[in-house]
């Protein structure tokens, strides 16, 4: 997906596809591991997805702790 098709979704979804995410990435490694993986490249693009979803969860973060000063 991308970022900005990821920052349209709610928090929460973006929380269950971090999730989902992960346990592709163990099932990819686990895979690669027995030597049954036929893509290499899937672990590179699962690392990609996770790595945008954690940088919207990481803005909004920050998002929130800015318009947190500002109310003080």
């Amino acid at each position: 997906m991308r970022a900005r098709e990821l920052s349209a979704l709610p928090t929460a979804d973006l929380e269950a596809k971090l999730d989902d995410a992960y346990r592709e990435l163990f099932n990819l490694r686990f895979q690669k591991a027995q030597g049954n993986l036929k893509d290499d490249n899937s672990i590179k693009r699962v690392r990609h997805n996770i790595a945008r979803i954690k940088t919207v969860l990481r803005q909004r973060e920050l998002a929130a702790q800015i318009a947190a000063q500002r109310k003080q």
